[in-house]
């Protein structure tokens, strides 16, 4: 009876890997990957298609809402923080008229 109880201890022990060192952690990458180089390369006036050519296609393309396109990034490596960036473009009339989000054009993005 004593056997079972400590297998079972034992047992209970090696099923959490998280607390064994050098268990390795996977990253875990979802979205769209945004640089700098691509958002400098944006101008107010271009169209659906050239801004698809520089950015790929949105994340998330609103049915309803079709004049805007969303860009996230969610990124976690290992055990770390999940961190993530947005980016949100803006057409009036087909033609890029906005952006926000995590970068701006031709600033440097911190790091």
């Amino acid at each position: 009876m004593q056997r079972i109880i400590i297998y079972a201890v034992l047992l209970l022990t090696l099923s959490g890997c998280t607390f064994f060192p050098g268990v390795h952690k996977i990253d875990i990458q979802q979205g769209n990957i945004v640089t700098q180089e691509m958002v400098d390369q944006l101008r107010p006036g271009m169209t659906k298609d050239q801004v698809r050519f520089v950015m790929g296609t949105p994340l998330i393309q609103d049915t309803f809402q079709n004049n805007r396109w969303d860009y996230i990034l969610t990124l976690k490596k290992g055990g770390d923080e999940r961190a993530q960036e947005r980016m949100s473009l803006f057409f009036t009339d087909g033609k890029l008229s906005n952006l926000s989000g995590d970068f701006r054009p031709g600033a440097a993005k911190d790091e």
